[in-house]
Parts: C-alpha cells; sequence; structure tokens
C-alpha cells in the first residue's frame, strides 16, 4: 500500500528524455531494509507495527517498480534475499541513511544547533554592539557556524543581495538605498564631538556644531557627504577636512594630538582614550543615525538569524548614549 505522503527518489532522466531509474518511495526501502535484516514478513510486521500484509504489499510494490524481479524467496519459514535483494541492500542502506541525517541536520536547524551564520557589519558596530552579540549567541548556540566580515553599508547590502551574507548591521550614514531590504531597527545613536583634553570646549556639557565652525576636522573621507559630517552641511557650513583618516583609533590619536576635531558615533564611545574630551552633540532638528539589522526582503530568516537578531537587541540596550528599540 503506497502511502500518499511518501518521499520519493526522482529517477534520472536520459538525453532522450528517457526515465530509467524507477522511482522508488524510501517507505518501500525502508520495509524491504527491515525484512532482510529479520529474515521474515512477519518479524519485520512485527517491528514496523504494520499487519503482515501491509508489509507483503509493500514489497510487492518494490518488485514491481524494479521490473518484477523478485527481492526474497519466499521460504516456508521466513524469507531469504535474492541476488536482486542482495544487490539493493547497499543502495537502499545509503538512501534512508542520508534521509536520516537530512532530519538530523533540518532538526539542528529549527533548534538552532547547527548549519552556519554569515554576519556582516560596518565598522563602528564592531566596537561592541556585533561583538557583544556574538559572545551572547555563541555561548547560547555552539553548534552554529558563525562567521563575520566587516565593509561600508552599501558594499554589506551588495553581499547580502549576492547571498553571501545572512544578515548584515548597517547604519543610515552613507545615504545607501535601504527600501529594497527587510529593516530590523536596533537602536538610534547619539553623536559626540572629540577634542582634545586643552580645547576651550573640553569642559562644556554639549555643544552645537555650529560653534566648531573653524575648526579643523578629522573625517574617513575628503568630502563630508555621505559621512557623519553630512550633520554640518544640515547646519549650513562646510567643515574643514583637515585630516583624512579611516580608522576610529587613529582618529583619535590625532585629535589627542591637537591635529582637529572628529565626530564619535555612541556605538564606539566605549572605546574613546582617556586623553580627549566627549561633547555630546545638541542637534534637534537633525534625526539620529539609525542602526538596523538588514536581510533581503522576501527571503525566509532561518532560526539562527532569529536567535542572533535576538542577541543584537540585547546588546544595543545596553550601548550608552543610543536608544535601543
Amino acid at each position: 500500500m503506497q502511502n500518499s505522503h511518501d518521499t520519493r527518489m526522482v529517477g534520472a532522466v536520459d538525453a532522450r528524455g528517457r526515465n530509467d531509474v524507477p522511482d522508488l518511495s524510501t517507505v518501500w526501502l525502508r520495509v524491504f531494509l527491515e525484512v532482510a535484516r529479520h529474515g521474515s514478513f512477519t518479524v519485520a510486521a512485527r517491528t514496523l507495527g504494520w499487519t503482515q500484509s501491509a508489509v507483503s504489499r509493500q514489497i510487492s510494490s518494490l518488485e514491481a517498480s524494479l521490473g518484477g524481479a523478485p527481492l526474497f524467496d519466499r521460504l516456508a519459514r521466513g524469507v531469504r534475499l535474492t541476488e536482486a535483494g542482495r544487490v539493493l541492500v547497499p543502495h537502499a542502506e545509503s538512501v534512508v541513511e542520508r534521509l536520516h541525517g537530512a532530519g538530523r541536520e533540518l532538526a539542528a536547524l529549527r533548534k538552532v544547533a547547527g548549519g552556519r551564520l554569515r554576519v556582516g557589519a560596518f565598522a563602528t558596530a564592531d566596537a561592541a554592539l556585533v561583538p557583544r552579540a556574538i559572545a551572547a549567541f555563541r555561548a547560547r548556540h555552539p553548534g552554529v557556524r558563525l562567521t563575520r566580515e566587516e565593509g561600508f553599508t552599501p558594499t554589506l547590502l551588495d553581499r547580502l543581495t549576492a547571498d553571501h551574507l545572512d544578515l548584515a548591521v548597517v547604519s543610515t550614514t552613507g545615504r545607501a538605498p535601504l527600501d529594497a531590504y527587510t529593516l530590523h531597527h536596533l537602536l538610534d545613536e547619539s553623536l559626540y564631538v572629540a577634542v582634545p583634553a586643552h580645547h576651550p570646549l573640553a569642559a562644556e556639557p554639549s555643544v552645537r556644531l555650529p560653534q566648531l565652525v573653524d575648526a579643523d576636522w578629522i573625517s574617513g573621507g575628503s568630502r563630508p557627504e555621505g559621512t557623519l559630517l553630512d550633520a554640518a552641511l544640515r547646519h549650513g557650513f562646510r567643515p574643514r577636512v583637515a585630516h583624512v583618516v579611516a580608522e576610529w583609533t587613529a582618529k583619535q590619536g590625532y585629535v589627542a594630538a591637537g591635529l582637529g576635531v572628529t565626530l564619535i558615533p555612541a556605538l564606539a564611545a566605549e572605546s574613546v582614550r582617556p586623553d580627549i574630551a566627549l561633547l555630546p552633540v545638541l542637534d534637534e532638528d537633525a534625526p539620529a543615525r539609525a542602526v538596523y539589522a538588514a536581510t533581503v526582503r522576501g527571503r525566509s530568516l532561518a532560526p539562527a538569524a532569529e536567535a542572533f537578531l535576538a542577541a543584537l537587541r540585547e546588546s544595543a540596550s545596553r550601548i550608552p548614549g543610543a536608544r535601543a528599540t
């Protein structure tokens, strides 16, 4: 009796379009192996919890699908494999074991106990947000192979689209088009101005960007467009970029040496060196920088990605100077 939910092996089709390999029900193969193991329809039926006639029908269906060659000699007491049956045994064992293996792997994915997770993040998120999330995720799900890469938001989005990443931590800096992605809001982060410890504004509780209209700025790019210095453009002045420095630690070194000031986002504020001062930027009219976990719209989010998203949200809630969801 063929079960309507039987999983099937798809036959191979030759160059002329003919299917020369029979479709085999995996239920047939499992029943066949039980009969071969016990040498008895009766014992196999008892092991499977079936009737003997049901087992007999499964074997008959399997034999018919293979061209009618008998797989067992029916004896007075039990059955014995024919030559055709002996040939089939290792193949049946391989198919059934591979299906069992697939079932184990799928169960591991559901339980976030296996599989892989590919995560990307922009550099500032790697200061505290992402490493804390990774640490929490690995403690809870050590069986998942997690890999991480760093890049600018536009590059990370391209990597998502090309299916090289499962999830990317991105920001609204850089004017990257985000509308093609599903955005999981993590936090809105405030900005700080980093000034040398001896700067006239160093003791102030906060600062407005127009107060630094004449300052030399240290920035990741020679133009303010698409960087954190976009905030200055909104206030009607174009900051004078004196030094182009990409890495956050290096920017702090330039500030400490008195070579200029720089903007520091909340994500990087915890790692600021002690010989510079951080002044919160008062900017009521300008939106804070938003940080998201981005995924490709329309693609299912794997359980591991869901679990990592939860870890990111927990990490975001502990970032000083940020408003987390």
